[in-house]
C-alpha cells in the first residue's frame, strides 16, 4: 500500500479490495504462493489469479465467509516451517463454507491486511448494500459534525470560509498539527475540483478535514470492535475497555461518561455513541496514558524500614554545569526539592566575614551563603513531599563556622529537624512514614567520651576526593596516608541522629559492629567493585544499613553513572548530578515518578527480607521470582520534532524507535524497529518486538526516537517508564526532549501485552506462555550449606521441589489443570514445612556455623547456600499458588463459555466465583469443581 494512501471509511476499504493487490497464498504443505487479489465489481466474491485452477475455483463467494481472522490463527500458519519468516500482523485467514476451509494469506504490511479484514468484515455482516447509505441523502455522525463546525464558522452564512480560517480550524481541532500541510491539502482539493480560490465550501472542509485527521491505525481499531463500522455503540466500547485496555468492573455509566467526555457530536453523546474523533481522542487522553495512574499517587507501603526504600539523591544540587567551572546557584536546590528529590549534598567551606558558604566548583564568584540555602532548605523540604528529608553535610569549615551552621539550622528548620537519639534496643531504622516532615543531618558526630565544645573525629572520603578535586587539599594531611582528622564542634554533631556518617572497613566488620544508624558513602569506584566481585554481601549490607553513592572525582564534566548499577545491589541514595540530563537521569527521573513522586521507592521484597538470597548479577531468572513477556508493538508516531543541530537536512526526518529495557543484566536488552523512509512527522512503523523480565519490579523501558538519516544530532525524543507502571493495551506515549520536557503533541502510539496482567488483547490474565519456548525442563534445587543437620532438612524438599515444577508446567489440557488443583495444596504444605523448618536455625545459624569450624569464604558460602534455599523454597510455593489460581481461573472461563454455547453438562453446578479467589482451597470432587474439569 502506498505511504500516501489513506484508509478513512469502510468504502476506501472496499475501494482499495476492488483495485486488488498482491499477496501470498500459504498451502498446507507450508509453501507460499504469490498471486494477485481482488474483489469483483459486484461484490459477490474474491477471486486470484494466476491460478493452475479454473478460473470458476480460484474464487470465494463472501456470503461463504464464516470468519475473517488475523494473524497466525490457523494450524497452516502455525506450521514450524512458516511461523519465523513473517510478522504476526501481515498474515490472514478466511474462513469459508460449510466445512470450514482456511484462505491463508500473508501480505506486505499490516495496513494491507486490515484494510481486507475490514472490508470483508463489513461486506459479511452488512452486504454491500449499505456502502450507498452514506451517499444517499444520510450523513454519518462524523460528516454530520463537522459539517456543523464549519456552519458555526461560516459568520457570514455564505456556504464558504476563507481558507485561513479553514486552516485554523483545523488546526484548532487537531493540536500539533503544521498549518503548511493543512493548506497544501486545501490546495490540492482545490485543484482537484477545479474550484481554485481564497474560499472553501463545506464538503470541501469535509474532505480535507478527513483526509488530514484520519490515523488509519485507530480506524481500523475502531471497525475491529465495531459493531456497523462506523462508531463504538455501548458494547463494543466495553468489550474494548475490558478485553484491551485491563479495566475491571466496565459498566454501561462508565462508557457513557467516556463518551460524554471525548465524543464531539451532540448526537453521539446522547445516543451513545463513539465515531472517529471521539475515538482518537480518548486514546490521546491522560484516560489513555501509557502510565498507569496509581502510580500518580503514594501507593506503596511506606511503613517499613528507611533501608528498605530508594531514595531520591543530589550530588552537587547547588551547580549549574559542570564540577570544575560551574557556578553555584540556589535555584539547582529548589529545582532538585520541587522534583522530589529527598537527599540533598551541602558542602560547606569558611566563607568571609565570618559566614559559612556553599559551593562544589571552583568558581569563587557564585559561592552561596549557607544562611541562604537553609532558608530555601526550609521553604521548599516538603513542598513536592512529606516524607523524610536527609542533608548531607560536606563539613570543611572551621568549628567557629560549623557553630554559626547548627545555630541558623536550627533557627531556621526548627521543630522539622530530627534530634531523637537512636533506640539501641531496635534493629532497623524508623519508616518513612514515622518520619513525616522531618529532615534527618547526615553527618559526623564526636564520640561519646568527648564532653569538650569540639574534637576530633575521621573525615569523610567524599570530602577527601571533594577537596582533591577542587585543588584545596588539606595541608594537614597526615605522613604514611592515613586517615584525616577533622575538628567538628559540640553544635554541629548534636543535629546528627539517624545518619551518623562512619567510614566503611569490611562487610563483616559491618555485620557484627555497626549501628544501624551508621551510613556509610562509597565512591562509585569503590561501590562498582563490591558490585561486580561481591554482589550478594552489598545486597545483604543494605538490608539493615544506609550507603550513599557519590560519583568519581573524576567526572568533572556532571556526567553521571548509571544508577541502575547500584540499585540492583540494594543501594538506596545513589547522588546525581542532576543539572546533567540524559539517558542516567531519565532513568532516575522516571524511576522515582512511580510512587507517586515522593522520593522513595520500595525495593523488591528478596532484597528486604531478613534470609533471602538475590545476586545482582543473575544473567537468567530468580528462584521464587516469575519471569514476564512485555510484548511491545511499535505502532507509530505523531507530530515528531527535527533533531537539534539538524536544520541544514531539510523537513523531512527518516526515524527509527530504540526500545531499551534497564535492570538486572538478566534484563538488559535492546530492540529497535525498521526507519520509516520519507514518513514525514507522523511515520508508521508496525513492528513487535518481545522482552523477558526476570525481576519486574527492577526493570525500567526507555523509548527513544532517533534519526537514521541525521546531520549533526540524531536524537528527537524519548520517554522512560518503570516496568511496573505500564498499562496494558492501546497506548500513546508522552515524548519528551532530551532535557526531560514535555514535547508538546509528540506522540507514539503502542500496544502493550504482559504475562499475567489484564488487557493487551485478552479479557483474563496471560497465564504460562512465558514457559513457552523452554524444550528442557529446568528444576530448581536447593544448595548444600556444609552444615549437617541444616542439609537434611533441606533435602526432604528434594521431591517437593521436582513435583511443584511438573504441576506447574505440565498445565496444557483441562486434564492436567486438574490434577494441578488437586495436588498442589499437599505439594505447597511440603514446601512451606521445609521452609520453616529451615528458618528454625537461622538464630543458631552463627552457633552451627562456629561448631562446623566454618570460616572466610566457606562460611559466606554457606550463609549464601542458606539463604538461596530459604528463598527457592518460598519462591516455588508461591509460583505453585499461583499457577493453581490461573488454572481455576482458565477452568471457570471454559464453563462459562461451554453453558453459553449450551454444551455444559446438564444440571452442572456453576463454580461459585470465591473458589477462583481462594487459590489453596481443596475443591471437593462433590461439588462444581469436579464438573468444571470435564466441561
Amino acid at each position: 500500500m502506498p505511504n500516501d494512501r489513506k484508509i478513512n471509511s469502510t468504502a476506501a476499504c472496499i475501494s482499495f479490495m476492488l483495485e486488488g493487490c498482491e499477496m501470498k497464498k500459504v498451502r498446507s504443505n507450508s509453501r507460499m504462493y504469490s498471486r494477485f487479489f481482488v474483489l469483483d465489481p459486484d461484490m459477490r466474491f474474491l477471486r486470484w489469479e494466476p491460478s493452475k485452477k479454473d478460473s470458476e475455483k480460484a474464487k470465494i463467494e463472501i456470503k461463504s465467509v464464516k470468519e475473517v481472522r488475523v494473524g497466525k490463527k490457523t494450524p497452516v500458519l502455525r506450521s514450524n516451517g512458516l511461523s519465523d519468516q513473517f510478522p504476526d500482523e501481515c498474515a490472514f485467514s478466511i474462513l469459508y463454507g460449510d466445512n470450514y476451509e482456511s484462505l491463508d494469506l500473508v501480505a506486505t504490511s499490516a495496513d494491507v491486511v486490515n484494510a481486507w479484514v475490514m472490508g470483508l468484515r463489513y461486506l459479511v455482516s452488512y452486504g454491500k448494500h449499505t456502502l450507498e447509505a452514506p451517499e444517499a441523502g444520510h450523513p454519518s455522525l462524523r460528516t454530520s459534525w463537522i459539517s456543523s463546525v464549519f456552519d458555526l464558522a461560516d459568520l457570514e452564512k455564505a456556504g464558504r470560509i476563507p481558507v485561513s480560517r479553514a486552516v485554523q480550524l483545523i488546526k484548532a481541532l487537531n493540536p500539533g498539527m503544521k498549518a503548511s500541510t493543512i493548506e497544501l491539502k486545501f490546495k490540492e482539493l482545490q485543484k482537484a475540483s477545479e474550484r481554485p480560490g481564497g474560499e472553501v465550501a463545506c464538503d470541501l472542509f469535509v474532505e480535507a478535514y478527513c483526509e488530514l485527521c484520519t490515523r488509519p491505525e485507530i480506524f481500523f481499531l475502531m471497525v475491529q470492535f465495531s459493531s456497523n463500522k462506523e462508531y463504538l455503540g455501548l458494547k463494543d466500547l466495553m468489550i474494548f475497555l475490558e478485553v484491551e485496555q485491563g479495566m475491571e468492573g466496565v459498566t454501561e455509566e462508565m462508557c457513557l461518561e467516556i463518551i460524554g467526555k471525548y465524543e464531539p457530536s451532540k448526537e453521539g453523546r446522547e445516543k451513545g455513541y463513539m465515531a472517529i474523533d471521539g475515538f482518537t481522542r480518548y486514546l490521546l487522553s491522560s484516560d489513555c496514558s501509557i502510565f498507569d495512574p496509581q502510580h500518580r499517587k503514594v501507593c506503596q507501603d511506606m511503613a517499613q524500614p528507611l533501608s528498605h526504600y530508594y531514595i531520591s539523591s543530589a550530588h552537587s544540587a547547588c551547580l549549574l554545569e559542570d564540577n570544575f567551572w560551574g557556578s553555584s546557584d540556589i535555584s539547582g536546590y529548589v529545582s532538585a526539592l520541587r522534583t522530589g528529590c529527598r537527599s540533598l549534598e551541602l558542602v560547606v567551606w569558611d566563607g568571609p566575614d565570618g559566614e559559612p558558604v556553599v559551593y562544589a566548583g571552583r568558581s569563587t564568584t557564585s559561592r552561596v551563603p549557607f544562611r541562604t540555602v537553609v532558608g530555601v532548605i526550609d521553604q521548599y523540604a516538603f513542598e513536592a513531599s512529606d516524607y523524610p528529608l536527609i542533608l548531607c553535610l560536606a563539613v570543611r569549615c572551621s568549628p567557629p563556622q560549623q557553630r554559626l551552621m547548627a545555630q541558623y539550622m536550627k533557627k531556621s528548620l526548627g521543630a522539622k529537624l530530627y534530634l531523637d537519639p537512636p533506640d539501641p534496643e531496635e534493629a532497623y531504622l524508623p519508616s518513612p512514614e514515622r518520619l513525616k516532615n522531618k529532615i534527618l543531618i547526615k553527618g559526623k558526630k564526636l564520640p561519646p567520651n568527648c564532653h569538650d565544645s569540639e574534637g576530633d573525629v575521621t573525615d569523610e572520603d567524599e570530602s577527601l576526593e571533594l577537596s582533591r578535586r577542587l585543588g584545596e587539599d588539606d595541608k594537614e594531611q597526615p605522613e604514611g596516608g592515613g586517615l584525616r582528622r577533622l575538628r567538628l564542634s559540640r553544635e554541629l554533631s548534636e543535629l546528627v541522629s539517624l545518619c551518623q556518617s562512619v567510614t566503611f572497613r569490611d562487610f563483616e566488620a559491618s555485620r557484627r559492629g555497626q549501628c544501624y544508624w551508621e551510613v556509610c558513602s562509597f565512591s562509585e569506584v569503590e561501590a562498582g567493585r563490591f558490585a561486580n566481585e561481591c554482589p550478594e554481601e552489598l545486597v545483604g549490607y543494605n538490608k539493615r544499613f544506609l550507603s550513599r553513592i557519590y560519583p568519581s572525582a573524576i567526572r568533572i564534566d556532571a556526567s553521571n553513572m548509571n544508577p541502575q548499577d547500584f540499585w540492583k545491589c540494594g543501594c538506596q541514595m545513589v547522588a546525581m548530578n542532576y543539572q546533567t540530563p540524559g539517558l542516567m537521569m531519565d532513568l532516575n527521573a522516571a524511576w522515582f515518578r512511580q510512587n507517586g513522586g515522593c522520593g522513595y521507592v520500595l525495593r523488591p521484597s528478596i532484597m528486604r527480607e531478613e534470609v533471602s538470597y538475590f545476586s545482582a548479577n543473575a544473567k537468567d531468572s530468580l528462584p521464587g521470582v516469575p519471569a514476564q513477556l512485555l510484548h511491545l508493538k511499535i505502532i507509530s508516531g505523531q507530530n515528531l520534532p527535527k533533531p537539534k543541530g539538524s536544520g541544514a537536512k531539510g523537513e523531512v526526518v527518516e526515524p527509527y524507535v530504540c526500545a531499551e529495557i534497564h535492570g538486572i543484566p538478566a534484563d538488559c536488552a535492546e530492540h529497535r524497529t525498521k526507519t520509516a523512509l520519507q514518513s514525514g512527522d507522523n511515520p508508521v512503523f508496525d513492528e513487535s518486538l518481545e522482552f523477558q523480565i526476570n525481576l519486574p519490579e527492577l526493570a525500567v523501558l526507555r523509548f527513544v526516537v532517533l534519526d537514521d538519516d541525521y546531520i549533526g544530532d540524531e536524537f528527537i525524543a524519548q520517554y522512560t517508564i518503570p516496568f511496573e507502571c505500564l498499562q496494558t493495551g492501546y497506548r500513546h506515549v508522552p515524548l519528551q526532549a532530551l532535557t526531560g520536557e514535555p514535547l508538546p503533541n509528540a506522540t507514539l502510539f503502542v500496544h502493550v501485552a504482559i504475562t499475567d496482567r489484564r488487557g493487551g488483547g485478552r479479557g483474563h490474565k496471560r497465564g504460562l506462555s512465558v514457559r513457552k519456548g523452554r524444550r528442557v525442563r529446568e528444576y530448581t534445587s536447593t544448595k548444600a550449606t556444609g552444615i549437617k543437620a541444616i542439609d537434611e532438612v533441606f533435602r526432604t524438599a528434594t521431591q517437593p521441589l521436582r513435583e511443584a515444577t511438573d504441576l506447574r508446567e505440565n498445565v496444557q489440557m483441562i486434564q492436567t489443570s486438574r490434577t494441578l488443583i488437586e495436588s498442589a495444596d499437599a505439594v505447597y504444605s511440603k514446601l512451606i514445612q521445609a521452609q520453616q523448618a529451615g528458618m528454625d536455625f537461622h538464630k543458631e545459624l552463627h552457633r552451627l556455623e562456629a561448631k562446623e569450624g566454618l570460616k572466610g569464604r566457606k562460611l559466606q558460602k554457606a550463609l549464601e547456600s542458606f539463604a538461596w534455599n530459604i528463598t527457592v523454597l518460598k519462591g516455588q510455593a508461591d509460583l505453585l499458588k499461583q499457577a493453581k489460581a490461573e488454572a481455576l481461573d482458565n477452568l471457570w472461563q471454559i464453563h462459562n463459555a461451554g453453558q453459553s454455547c449450551g454444551i455444559g453438562r446438564n444440571g452442572s453446578a456453576s463454580p461459585e466465583p470465591s473458589r477462583v479467589r481462594t487459590p489453596l482451597e481443596p475443591i471437593p470432587e462433590t461439588e462444581g469443581g469436579s464438573d468444571v474439569a470435564s466441561c
